[in-house]
């Protein structure tokens, strides 16, 4: 197999299955693999073919290949190299790092930010940094594997509230004995795409002293006309909400950031080991990141058309529109899921394929998500695909998310 841009041979992998010397793990990691494989759970990495139509990316406004956005990434790639070559509090605070929290804070209307070297790492950096015995956790029952290992690693108190349920979460808050407590939610949850009651939980964490902290990896860039949840409900730099987020989905680039008060910002910058102890974001991403956030400012209309390309989706396949910009169809089961997404790569088109252990409800889904700058003749013949794929591997199996 070629190499990206070269002529060089990329080396494949060894066969996990070949015989190999016997070392200490090799006995649990083979019966690792043969309960992976017995429960047809084993996960496999393959490029995507590069003349395949892409609707399982998290791309959501095609920002990632603009052409500003590429510029913006390749001067600051000249200027500063490949790498920040440090953590931030050693050198490798950038002024491109500064600039990427204050373009943040214009788009969300947050007054301070803080940006981490991915998502993963702001949500776990966020919740270790806030948690301890002290502090409770109510974490919404469909939260991102982020937000619980943040909550793990905190070691904090944790208690699971059913997903989007107010009337829990207000009974959990009111029963704790400890002095503080978060309560941890996403804006736009990933699988239904469903929008979390932010005005509601926000009334309920100030009513109980809590910290309201939001995940909007799926709403910048979606919702509040890119600006995020928080902000559409009036949310923004109030004293019980805070917000973390990913550069790598609307934005199109890399990394992650945690918005809310000064004080905040300051206490992640002195407690939060990913932050820490962290190289810091590479400058290309930074720059990229912060060229997205001020697109997506100064062109709301980018956004409009992503929820077009989304009821296109929803109408084309006969489902619900989810207001998202991922939209799913629901497969009866795990193998039915993987034989369409396997079919339709091999006709040149890539959907995002979610099944048990990854869904939190235990339902097997096809993801479909046509960035905003999509063509639409494109569109048209991708989804021409998915609906024969879906008629005839699952038969009348998939049904309305």
């Amino acid at each position: 197999m070629a190499a990206p841009g070269g002529n060089a041979p990329v080396p494949e992998h060894p066969d996990v299955s070949a015989p190999t010397a016997v070392g200490p793990l090799d006995d649990w990691l083979r019966d690792r693999r043969q309960r992976r494989d017995e429960a047809g759970l084993r996960r496999r990495l393959r490029a995507l073919p590069g003349a395949c139509i892409d609707l399982a990316s998290n791309d959501y406004l095609g920002l990632s290949r603009d052409p500003r956005v590429v510029t913006a990434a390749r001067e600051a790639l000249d200027a500063h190299g490949t790498g920040s070559r440090a953590s931030r509090l050693v050198t490798g605070t950038l002024g491109i790092h500064e600039r990427l929290e204050w373009e943040l804070c214009a788009l969300t209307g947050q007054p301070a930010a803080l940006v981490f070297s991915s998502g993963y790492a702001a949500n776990t950096g966020v919740l270790t940094a806030l948690g301890d015995a002290d502090t409770l956790i109510v974490s919404d029952a469909h939260a991102h594997a982020s937000l619980v290992d943040g909550a793990r690693l905190s070691r904090s108190p944790v208690r699971i509230a059913r997903h989007s349920d107010v009337a829990h979460v207000a009974r959990l808050l009111a029963e704790r004995s400890e002095a503080r407590a978060i309560v941890v939610v996403e804006s736009v949850y990933s699988v239904w795409g469903d929008h979390a009651p932010l005005q509601e939980f926000a009334e309920i964490c100030r009513a109980w002293n809590a910290l309201l902290l939001v995940d909007e990896a799926h709403g910048i860039g979606v919702a509040g006309r890119g600006r995020g949840l928080v902000h559409e409900h009036g949310l923004a730099g109030s004293p019980h909400v805070a917000v973390a987020l990913t550069l790598s989905k609307a934005l199109g680039a890399q990394g992650g950031a945690v918005l809310g008060s000064p004080a905040l910002r300051e206490h992640l910058v002195n407690t939060a080991r990913p932050f820490i102890f962290d190289t810091a974001l590479a400058p290309a991403s930074a720059a990229a990141a912060t060229e997205a956030a001020r697109i997506i400012g100064e062109t709301p209309e980018l956004v409009d058309r992503l929820h077009e390309r989304a009821r296109i989706v929803a109408s084309t396949l006969g489902i619900l529109q989810a207001r998202a910009a991922v939209q799913s169809v629901q497969v009866a089961t795990p193998e039915a899921a993987l034989r369409a997404a396997e079919e339709l790569r091999g006709r040149g088109v890539a959907v995002g394929c979610f099944r048990p252990p990854s869904v939190p409800d235990g339902i097997s889904r096809l993801r479909i998500t046509a960035p905003g700058n999509m063509e639409l003749q494109e569109l048209s013949r991708a989804l021409h695909h998915v609906r024969e794929v879906l008629a005839g591997v699952t038969g009348d199996e998939s049904a309305t998310p």
